[in-house]
């Protein structure tokens, strides 16, 4: 058959934050990858993150392309320049973001009725690309960036409502119809879902639930292996057809270039870790998203100093008070620099390399859904530290059912953790020696050493995710002949 009647073309609409557009641009390279035309529709400053790479592999041979498209900032009460979530300060500013989104719909509508391409994956909070899909005759899948246990947690919670069955904020109860008996609290849930009546908050979320509900189905970036229950449970249990294909870092084999350049010198960082015996090293990052305060940030300085254990710590620029620098305890860096026992890199970090370097032991994360991938991908045990999003869900996942990870304590669900989030030392350093000391953290070492060998292993040619992502592509083929 002519390869351009047979080729698939598909747009890619990912949300425009670091968490979603750093997966879901992965997922359209190995779409790519595999004969796909695929095109990213996204804007300039969010482009340009990433318009290398894909340039890269255009000269590879794949069939990758960039559409952009100016933000409304203005029309949507933005500054200019807040193109990205991550720009976004307060509540005001991500629903004005929110507002922008559906200002897209006309451009992208022109795109795709001038292109008039075979699927549409977007993000879903672009929810009226359902309706546009539909208005097209194509399918459109749903990519929420998040795992499968996370999404029947959240179904569950939205279709029994428990959480509001209890008296207090901290009462726990159970989440109702789960493979595993998970319990939770209000105060680890997010804003949303406390919520009884409408507000322009839980409007945006029916409306993303609407449409997911009425997509053709939902790909998703984990492994069965990982959460083989949940998988069932999305299926059988929530009706959904969804197609895993992560992890998707494993995929991507310039490590050194995911997300954006790194803001430190990688060989510096390698050739530190080089010096360290394997399994010696702690590394600390929260994401892109988390707010500290200098307080916040002093407590885990003081807790690494205390565990006396060697780590590498991420502090994203957000967070520094760059002219008074208070956070750092006075002859902190010198002291490592000294004795060589930690690196503070200020900035974004080449996060996969330092992961799969066997130095490193464990990772405290704020359980992203791509952190806690990436975490498992490279085999170590994590440290939970979960701040906002669904993140308390993850956290449930890594300490409950997979038991590679070590609760830090974190109680409260918080959109803004510099204002809100306790820290003490003594739970940090007591989480940070747990997780890198004595038999229970070998044992721990072990079950994540054993899922990460199985990650590596579903992105394979006959893995788990492999098989999965060539059975979408069949179904989307037959559906294109269908059609035509």
């Amino acid at each position: 058959m002519d390869k351009r009647s047979d080729q698939l073309h598909i747009y890619f609409l990912p949300m425009m934050a670091p968490g979603h557009m750093i997966p879901l641009v992965d997922i359209a390279r190995q779409f790519a990858r595999h004969g796909v035309k695929a095109t990213i529709i996204t804007t300039p400053l969010n482009a340009s993150k990433f318009s290398k790479t894909i340039q890269r592999d255009r000269e590879m041979g794949s069939d990758i392309s960039i559409r952009t498209v100016k933000f409304p900032c203005k029309e949507a009460g933005l500054p200019e320049g807040c193109e990205n979530i991550a720009s976004t300060t307060s509540t005001l500013m991500y629903l004005n973001f929110i507002k922008g989104l559906s200002l897209f719909q006309n451009p992208i509508e022109q795109f795709l009725e001038e292109d008039h391409p075979d699927c549409l994956i977007a993000a879903p909070q672009f929810s009226w690309a359902v309706d546009v899909a539909t208005k097209l005759d194509i399918p459109r899948l749903a990519f929420n960036g998040s795992g499968f246990f996370p999404l029947c947690a959240l179904h569950s919670l939205m279709e029994h409502k428990p959480h509001l069955k209890v008296e207090s904020e901290m009462e726990e109860f159970v989440i109702p119809g789960l493979p595993d008996t998970i319990k939770m609290s209000r105060q680890k849930l997010s804003e949303h879902l406390m919520d009884e009546k409408d507000t322009p908050v839980t409007a945006i979320v029916k409306d993303i639930m609407r449409a997911e509900t009425t997509s053709y189905g939902a790909i998703v970036n984990s492994f069965y292996e990982m959460e083989p229950n949940y998988v069932k449970h999305s299926r059988e249990v929530v009706g959904r057809k969804v197609w895993h294909v992560g992890p998707i870092s494993l995929c991507n084999k310039d490590k050194s270039q995911r997300g954006q350049d790194s803001s430190f010198c990688e060989q510096k960082c390698l050739d530190w870790l080089d010096t360290k015996e394997p399994k010696s090293v702690i590394y600390i990052c929260f994401g892109s998203m988390a707010v500290f305060s200098s307080a916040q940030l002093l407590e885990i300085a003081m807790a690494l100093e205390a565990s006396n254990q060697q780590f590498i710590w991420v502090v994203t620029q957000t967070t520094i008070n760059e002219e008074q620098n208070e956070w750092i305890p006075e002859g902190f860096e010198e002291k490592l620099n000294l004795n060589g026992r930690g690196l503070i890199i200020k900035g974004w970090a080449p996060q996969v390399l330092i992961l799969d370097h066997e130095a490193i032991g464990g990772f405290v994360t704020h359980c992203g859904w791509n952190s806690l991938l990436e975490g498992v991908s490279a085999g170590v045990p994590m440290v939970t530290w979960p701040l906002s999003a669904e993140q308390f869900f993850n956290d449930k996942l890594l300490v409950e059912i997979l038991k590679i990870g070590v609760p830090v304590g974190a109680e409260a669900w918080s959109n803004r953790t510099d204002s809100t989030v306790p820290i003490n030392r003594k739970d940090i350093e007591r989480a940070v020696t747990k997780l890198m000391v004595g038999q229970e953290a070998e044992e721990m070492r072990g079950r994540a050493a054993a899922l990460g060998k199985l990650a590596k292993r579903a992105v394979e040619k006959g893995g788990s995710s492999h098989n999965s992502l060539i059975s979408l592509l069949e179904q989307l083929r037959n559906a294109k002949i269908t059609s035509n």
